[in-house]
């Protein structure tokens, strides 16, 4: 009886588990499908998975349109910036928390901690305004600096947990043989932390690819928009160019998808290995 029970609970578990991933996979098939399909052709009944408008012609056009291109650059630009700089600046800090006592530490940390906590919205008009002031509205650098306040402080609390979990020994051996504490950051701990280091890179990526709202208010040309933003151009008042809209989501999501396939084993040791100590 308790093993009828238990079998009756696994084929249950894993029809519940079958509808979820249905459910959460439906709508990227249906992307894809309506990526290769014309726009009068879309909500066709009854539907199609296969049609004569069926290819690639919508693909063609967004990659012959120099404007849908300038998109997809503006995108490679802003967050690889955002990427590196992001590294560069959390890496030191995180080594800073993690190897030194300092006065204001734990108030500095709880600040940085704080600045996760803000909803985004609430920092818009002020970040409006900075930007103006500084000259930089409707340039990259008003995306790269806006994105490094939202990237920065996960970036240094990953790195901290991490760097946590690192002897040391391995420092005082760099000083014994005569280097300094910068080499002993990037010669020998910043090496052996290809985990943590991919994984908030791959966040950091994400979160300057994707996001929209900022994108939206702090650049004006079309030159200057980034892949969200050229997405949301192709609806207009009396028309919806879904088949674009599709393809173009599809091409988006490309570079985010082959990055964690390629590194998603690196992703995951990073994250738990990061959460061990703050």
């Amino acid at each position: 009886m308790v093993r009828r029970q238990n079998k009756l609970s696994k084929v249950l578990l894993s029809i519940v588990m079958i509808l979820f991933a249905i459910y959460a996979a439906f709508p990227i098939v249906w992307m894809l499908i309506c990526s290769f399909k014309q726009n009068d052709y879309i909500f066709a009944w009854p539907p199609k998975i296969i049609d004569e408008s069926f290819g690639l012609r919508t693909y063609v056009r967004v990659l012959t349109d120099p404007v849908k291109l300038r998109f997809f650059l503006n995108s490679y630009i802003v967050s690889a910036a955002v990427v590196v700089l992001t590294l560069i600046i959390g890496i030191m800090a995180a080594y800073a928390f993690s190897r030194f006592d300092f006065p204001l530490k734990k108030a500095v940390n709880s600040i940085i901690v704080s600045v996760q906590a803000i909803p985004q919205i609430c920092l818009l008009i002020p970040y409006m305004g900075i930007i103006v002031a500084l000259q930089l509205f409707n340039t990259y650098w008003a995306l790269i600096l806006t994105y490094l306040v939202m990237t920065l402080p996960y970036c240094i609390l990953m790195m901290t947990g991490y760097f946590n979990t690192l002897s040391k020994e391995l420092d005082d051996s760099v000083r014994i043989d005569g280097g300094s504490r910068f080499r002993a950051l990037w010669g020998v701990l910043v090496p052996i932390s290809t985990p943590a280091l991919v994984s908030v890179g791959l966040y950091t990526f994400m979160t300057a690819w994707n996001e929209y709202l900022f994108a939206l208010v702090l650049t004006q040309t079309t030159n200057m928009r980034t892949i969200p933003i050229g997405i949301n151009l192709l609806i207009t008042e009396h028309n919806y160019d879904w088949s674009m809209m599709m393809s173009m989501s599809v091409l988006g999501s490309l570079p985010i998808l082959i990055l964690f396939l390629f590194f998603q084993k690196y992703f995951i040791s990073g994250m738990s290995s990061g959460a061990i100590k703050g």
